[in-house]
């Protein structure tokens, strides 16, 4: 399945910003992670059809409410295999 690995900036740590992107993947039928980096960023990782990753990509733009996204970076990945969505 196509996979893409997404690195999200701005207001995006202590804002659940990890459980709705979870929620939000799940929604889309995607598998992966979100997970906090050290530097302040959220990483997600996101296999599944291709529309519903260019989906979660515009969601991710926006996030929850508290949140205040500054960039989304988007990696194309080599195509895998994944089970699930959790928070890292």
């Amino acid at each position: 399945m196509p996979a893409a690995r997404f690195l999200v900036s701005g207001r995006v740590q202590g804002v659940c910003y990890r459980a709705c992107t979870r929620d939000e993947a799940r929604a889309l039928n995607l598998a992966g992670h979100a997970r906090n980096l050290p530097d302040g960023r959220v990483e997600v990782l996101a296999v599944g059809e291709s529309a519903a990753l260019d989906a979660l990509e515009r969601w991710l733009w926006q996030g929850p409410p508290a949140a205040q996204v500054k960039a989304v970076e988007r990696t194309e990945l080599p195509e895998q295999a994944a089970s699930g969505f959790h928070i890292g």
